[in-house]
């Protein structure tokens, strides 16, 4: 039968370019391309994916988007692929092509957007597989509010070093061993020749594993489909799935401000606390709330980290990685006993039409792992990630305390400052700083650096000196969700706003209580009001092209570094064109 007769199109997007005689010319172009009439008439399905030959990470996005592109067609949609950037945080990493990375995020939304408004798309499956192209992603199905899926290309496999595990955060870690004499060269050869073997994001709870354990959490993935890791085929079985479920998301036009509420970004911060995860995730979730019209700030994720038990036994800060916890239960295994101990909201629908109760209905507990621990028996009654205040953050900060005893999760010592990561890096790297200080490195903001670059190069090179534990590290940039230590970032205001950590001066005593969540220096506010009296704004190199654009729009990090008004703003959705 003819799809014109069966699909009804006067409410869908699609319209604009498939229906009527003055849609022919737009027709002609489908027909160009192999699409039959029947085919042309039916919902056109959006399959963005991220992929790209960059890194691991991304590599396998493609091969995976043909099976979504399957299930779109058995489901009875037209599906339409295209590709948007990534910019890929292992690669970026200590260098200045870090600052082009959470600016990326942005372009991946805004890129996703524009595909699919200038063709006109009816839904969304979305691929994508590192640190900011998740929740680029999801900010892009939220902000469209098109029923959409959210698809995880999977994490990469552990390697192996002479006969034991590894991931890349040993290998980042390896050069603070190899720059104090620890490890050889050709050790270090051989390790980074090993710590990767496969296709897939990082391993551990890094911001990726953090994103993904989201998109479960959140709704927009099928429970799952976010701990499969990337080699593994079953992955094509959940693409598969995902086509045909937005198909019927379609049908029941549920769409994803539907799915993404205050109780749904409620139950993500809980699960990121749980499983010790990235502290980037206070950053993309405001991120996401922001594109629906909700206020959900760095203190509104504190707040649920606080009140969070630590339960999952992840790297950086425990033993395990995603595969492990896949192949013990997955993420749903973590949200259940979440969901027992009154943690989660068990009411929040998400992509399976379905609440997240009813997801996990038949979820049996497995006692025969020590991955995830009953919320009941937690490794820490807190959270994994705890925001800070004080006088020297008035818009918060935020640390990972995940694997950190009690003991040492306060410091106070002096300041030693640095203006940009490279500084502190070579002091590092040179061992010119000293035991009980702490490492202050600013300009590294949204506007400041532009772009507020990840420090893992320098926490990582900490560590392998055996300092980890023995100096703070405080930025208005972020740290890596493979950085561990007492490493405190979004600072905010930043200091190229004249926020008090541009206002710092070497010796001044900085104190640190993550027990508390408190972050301050020991200077009174007339000392602070007579140094911003005196403080100049730093001008930096990014003169021209996005950088530049990025740095004019960008807001603060407190809520998630956002760059246009947001959906408490909009008078008309896409979805309802």
């Amino acid at each position: 039968m003819d799809a014109r007769h069966t699909t009804d199109k006067s409410k869908l997007p699609s319209r604009y370019v498939t229906e009527g005689p003055d849609r022919a010319p737009h027709r002609s172009y489908l027909y160009a391309m192999g699409l039959t009439r029947e085919q042309i008439h039916q919902p056109l399905i959006g399959v963005a994916s991220c992929w790209n030959e960059a890194a691991p990470c991304n590599i396998s996005l493609m091969r995976q988007a043909q099976a979504v592109k399957k299930g779109v067609a058995a489901a009875g949609g037209t599906p339409r692929e295209f590709c948007t950037i990534t910019v890929t945080d292992g690669i970026a990493m200590g260098h200045r092509g870090m600052r082009a990375s959470l600016p990326s995020r942005e372009v991946i939304a805004d890129s996703v957007e524009l595909t699919m408004r200038g063709h006109a798309y009816d839904a969304l499956v979305g691929l994508a597989g590192c640190d900011k192209s998740l929740p680029g992603m999801m900010m892009a199905m939220v902000r469209l509010n098109v029923p959409s899926v959210f698809i995880y290309g999977g994490s990469i496999l552990p390697g192996t070093f002479r006969g034991q595990p590894v991931t890349i955060q040993d290998l980042f870690e390896a050069v603070g061993k190899h720059s104090v004499g620890a490890m050889s060269d050709d050790d270090l050869e051989e390790l980074e020749q090993v710590a990767c073997p496969s296709a897939g994001a990082c391993g551990a709870q890094f911001t990726a594993n953090t994103m993904a354990t989201v998109s479960e959490a959140i709704g927009l993935a099928l429970p799952y489909s976010a701990g499969a890791p990337a080699p593994y085929e079953i992955r094509d079985r959940f693409c598969a799935t995902a086509g045909e479920m937005v198909m019927e998301l379609l049908a029941k036009n549920i769409r994803p401000r539907d799915i993404v509420t205050r109780k749904a970004l409620e139950n993500a911060a809980t699960v990121v606390a749980a499983s010790g995860g990235s502290t980037n995730a206070a950053l993309h979730l405001p991120a996401i709330a922001h594109e629906c019209g909700i206020s959900f700030d760095l203190f509104d994720v504190a707040e649920i980290f606080r009140r969070t038990p630590y339960i999952a036994d992840l790297k950086p800060g425990g033993r395990y990685v995603a595969k492990d916890l896949f192949e013990v239960g997955g993420i749903p295994l973590l949200m259940k006993t979440l969901l027992d101990g009154g943690y989660l909201h068990g009411d929040c629908i998400t992509v399976t039409g379905r609440t997240i109760a009813e997801n996990l209905a038949k979820v049996a507990w497995n006692a025969n792992q020590d991955v995830v621990r009953p919320s009941s028996q937690p490794i820490t009654a807190t959270g994994g990630v705890v925001g800070l205040k004080g006088n020297l953050a008035p818009e918060g900060a935020i640390v990972k305390v995940a694997g950190m005893p009690p003991e040492k999760q306060t410091f106070a010592g002096p300041a030693r400052v640095f203006d940009n990561e490279e500084a502190c890096f070579e002091a590092v790297k040179n061992r010119t700083y000293k035991e009980g200080e702490v490492l202050v490195i600013r300009y590294e903001g949204p506007k400041g650096g532009p772009g507020m670059r990840e420090m893992l190069a320098t926490t990582a090179a900490l560590y392998g000196q055996g300092m980890g534990d023995k100096v703070a590290l405080i930025t208005d940039g972020r740290f890596s969700g493979a950085t561990r230590g007492f490493c405190i970032g979004h600072v905010g205001p930043e200091a190229a706003v004249g926020g008090p950590i541009g206002l710092l001066k070497d010796g001044d005593l900085i104190r640190i209580d993550a027990v508390q969540g408190t972050l301050s220096v020991d200077l009174t506010d007339e000392e602070l009001a007579q140094r911003r009296a005196a403080w100049q704004p730093r001008a930096n190199d990014s003169t021209s092209g996005y950088l530049w654009k990025y740095a004019q729009t960008v807001g603060p990090a407190v809520t998630g570094a956002v760059t246009h008004p947001g959906g408490a703003q909009e008078t008309l959705s896409y979805a309802d064109i």
